[in-house]
Parts: C-alpha cells; sequence; structure tokens
C-alpha cells in the first residue's frame, strides 16, 4: 500500500482578490471586496481535482469605497461582524469546474456550488511554483441572516437578495 503524498498551498494575497456585486434599487450594481483573509489547498494532483479548499475573511474587513455603507456593513443588519467575525468556506468536492462546499455567514452554514476556471500552474521568477484560478457564483445574502431590506418611496427594492460572488486566487506551493 502506497501513502499518497499531499501537497499543500497557501493564497499569496498580494495577487488574489475576493470580491462580490449586488443590485443597489435594481438599477446599478455596488462591488465591494473584503481586505483581510486566508485560504489554503490541499491536494494530491496537478489538476488539483478533488482537491481541498478553505478560505476564510474577516467580516469587518468588508470594502466598499463608502465608510457609512462599509460600517451598515458590518452592523447586525448584514455581517453583524462584533458577534460574526470570520466567514468560512470549506470545500466538500471540487471536479476541475464545479466547486461544492460547505458556506458560514454569521450564524448560518449553507451548501453552496461554484463555478471554477483552473488556470494552469506557473513558477515565477523566484522559483515559488503558483496556481490560479477564477471562482464564481451566487447566493441568495437572505439564506445567511443578511435580511435588512428597504423599499424607495417608489416601490424599488434598496438591496437585491442575490449576492454574485467571484475570486480570483493565486495559491503558493509549500516548499
Amino acid at each position: 500500500m502506497s501513502i499518497v503524498q499531499k501537497t499543500k498551498w497557501n493564497i499569496d494575497t498580494a495577487h488574489s482578490e475576493i470580491s462580490f456585486k449586488v443590485k443597489h434599487m435594481m438599477i446599478s450594481t455596488v462591488s465591494g471586496h473584503f481586505e483581510d483573509f486566508t485560504a489554503t489547498a490541499e491536494t494530491d494532483r496537478e489538476d488539483f481535482i478533488g482537491a481541498a479548499f478553505q478560505f476564510t475573511a474577516k467580516a469587518a474587513s468588508v470594502n466598499t469605497n463608502n465608510r457609512d455603507r462599509d460600517k451598515h456593513l458590518r452592523s447586525d443588519d448584514f455581517f453583524s461582524a462584533a458577534l460574526f467575525p470570520e466567514i468560512l468556506f470549506t470545500s466538500g468536492s471540487f471536479d476541475g469546474n464545479t466547486m461544492a462546499g460547505k458556506l458560514t455567514i454569521r450564524d448560518v452554514t449553507r451548501e453552496i456550488r461554484l463555478n471554477v476556471d483552473f488556470n494552469g500552474i506557473a513558477v515565477d521568477l523566484y522559483g515559488q511554483t503558483k496556481a490560479g484560478f477564477e471562482i464564481s457564483g451566487s447566493i441568495n445574502r437572505k439564506d445567511f441572516n443578511l435580511a435588512w431590506s428597504a423599499i424607495t418611496e417608489a416601490g424599488s427594492i434598496v438591496v437585491s437578495d442575490t449576492v454574485k460572488l467571484t475570486a480570483f486566487l493565486q495559491f503558493i506551493k509549500e516548499k
């Protein structure tokens, strides 16, 4: 019986981004990202199929380039960052195109599916082996108790329920 050696990969935060988009008043889109996050991957294959991914973001690091909106997002109306400081995703499966896993926001954990483009592996100028991914998907924010809502005088919803997720991730292979 042979033992399969797992390769560990750590996020290269200088070349990675975790972001989201949500409709505002159903006529425009607001973008945001998390400034403080970590991620790891563990695999025994070069194509990463079957790899285990884990991602953690600090809820208080949300940034939409608007201080008042960011403060509101950190409040109990949304992330409740003081009580639930981390957003966590742990993969359960990865087939090369789709990643399924558990996303925890606040006190709610739900299974989600994400689309994945594996962009390959390259060695940088410093001899570090890197792997790149583009990940996308969407969630219903109300499924995670991000339930704040308002209606304008004209009857428009202020914030849509659907949140589009995008991650551009570059990992560095552990030596």
